[in-house]
């Protein structure tokens, strides 16, 4: 069975309001989405990709003593 999220699941699992997924996938940024008829839905993998491809360190923390 797929695993897939409606935006608001989607948008409740990353911490934003699904309000900021909508526009995010207008201006073609954010997690990868599927679209089937009307309905849209995340696969929960490509959340936790999404997440992870949007990790960054502080400088700070890379910086030589």
């Amino acid at each position: 069975m797929i695993d897939l999220l409606d935006t608001e699941e989607a948008a409740s699992l990353v911490r934003l309001k699904p309000n900021t997924l909508e526009k995010m996938r207008f201006h073609k940024r954010g997690p990868t989405y599927v679209k089937l008829g009307r309905k849209v839905f995340y696969r929960r993998e490509d959340l936790h990709l999404w997440v992870d491809q949007n990790t960054h360190t502080s400088p700070r923390d890379s910086a030589e003593p």
